[in-house]
């Protein structure tokens, strides 16, 4: 009996397992959003960064792919100032608001980091600091 129950947990844990995020993407940007099923427009074409705007289904959002960790770490570190969902991979984000984030994550896998805007004030209106610009 031990023996079936063991094997039965085994399947429940690979079943999961299957439930779960694809494995991460990994690749250009082409590469990438080939997987994510979106018709990149590159609008930054940079040695440090590639970025493009992608329209699908899923909604709108910005794929950005990084030629170095640091790079990405650094751009992820100001981008997040304006708060927002991002999508993060291995030199890649994808940003746009949370329900988009989660449907692309689910082609992409990587895991969704969430925040706040920072230094907003409270007689400010809450897109206030989106006025300034974003990434």
């Amino acid at each position: 009996m031990r023996t079936r129950r063991t094997v039965a947990v085994a399947v429940l844990v690979m079943l999961a397992g299957c439930a779960s995020t694809p494995e991460e993407a990994s690749g250009t940007l082409e590469e990438i959003a080939t997987k994510a099923e979106c018709a990149p427009d590159v609008q930054t074409d940079a040695a440090e960064l590639r970025q493009a705007k992608c329209a699908t289904d899923d909604g709108t959002y910005v794929l950005t792919t990084f030629a170095t960790d640091r790079g990405q770490r650094e751009w992820l570190n100001q981008a997040k100032d304006y708060g927002g969902s991002y999508l993060v991979g291995r030199k890649w984000t994808v940003s746009g608001d949370s329900g988009t984030v989660e449907k692309v994550r689910e082609r992409l896998g990587g895991q969704v980091e969430t925040t706040e805007p920072h230094g907003s004030h409270p007689s400010q209106s809450p897109h206030a600091s989106h006025s300034a610009g974003h990434h």
